[in-house]
């Protein structure tokens, strides 16, 4: 990529007056970019990045704004060649007593904006392994033709998991309408809500960053927050209050961490399939 300073200047017709490198990513490199006129914004850049990288989740941040339910960052460009994001800046703040409670309170919210079908109606491909998201009828259907499959096939491929775990992952999906509990209709989904997508803002605001949006059931948020931690028990049942789930929704949390667990495996490997295995194991 040419010189990012002038790239970012191009694309926001400002002068850039310092980028000071941010870290803690592992697919893009980051910036906190000062513009002539002292604003601060947030960009990204990825050197060979995939078609339709940064539009993608340029996409997926705007439909989950419009739901007006949880603090997004707003879109101020976006380019495919060069690969470039630049956000608002989010002030960084501080948890403070209702933090939990009023992000559960707003991620319900969120939830309940839903979406027209299951999947995304752009067809976007999302996640590090550019997972499908063809439209579907049912989360069942959704669930295993766009992500179980698919990750037995890339867990084969590339021989992260044992052959017993891809014929077990394989055999979920067969029985996926057996599994998946009570209908829902769509959720407005971030899609990848583990704890480092949430930032705790100025005020003890929560925003989200980073989604893998989708219209898809508000059990795989919850989840794949339960997966990696970071959200307090006062989150889930300020979140409960406000739209209960089914009495035996954590029954199925396995179900719905085989999907980055998988991820996590052809990735990571080592503990994550051991961890995929264990979640094998437990769905019913």
């Amino acid at each position: 990529m040419r010189d990012v300073r002038s790239v970012l200047g191009g694309l926001l017709d400002a002068d850039v007056m310092a980028l000071r490198p941010l870290g803690g990513g592992d697919v893009a490199d980051s910036y906190q970019v000062v513009l002539g006129n002292g604003d601060r914004v947030f960009a990204k850049t990825k050197r060979d990045a995939p078609p339709g990288f940064f539009i993608t989740e340029a996409a997926g941040l705007a439909w989950l704004r419009e739901a007006a339910a949880v603090p997004i960052p707003e879109v101020l460009a976006v380019s495919d060649a060069p690969a470039v994001l630049v956000l608002e800046w989010i002030e960084p703040g501080s948890r403070h007593q209702s933090t939990e409670a009023d992000f559960g309170r707003s991620l319900a919210a969120l939830h309940a904006a839903g979406g027209p079908r299951f999947g995304r109606e752009d067809r976007r491909s999302t996640g590090s392994r550019g997972l499908p998201n063809e439209p579907a009828d049912s989360w069942a259907e959704f669930y295993a033709e766009n992500r179980l499959r698919p990750l037995a096939r890339l867990a084969a491929d590339a021989r992260a998991l044992p052959a017993a775990a891809i014929r077990k992952l394989e055999d979920i999906a067969d029985r996926i309408g057996d599994l998946v509990g009570p209908t829902e209709t769509p959720a407005r989904l971030h899609g990848d809500l583990w704890g480092g997508n949430r930032v705790i803002g100025s005020g003890g605001v929560s925003w989200l960053i980073d989604p893998a949006a989708f219209g898809g059931h508000r059990e795989f948020d919850l989840a794949m927050m339960r997966l990696f931690g970071g959200f307090g028990e006062d989150c889930y049942a300020a979140y409960a209050e406000v739209a209960p789930l089914a009495g035996d929704w954590e029954s199925r949390i396995p179900l719905h961490q085989l999907a980055p667990l998988v991820v996590h495996s052809i990735k990571f490997g080592s503990s994550y399939v051991a961890a995929t295995e264990r979640a094998l194991q437990l769905v019913r």
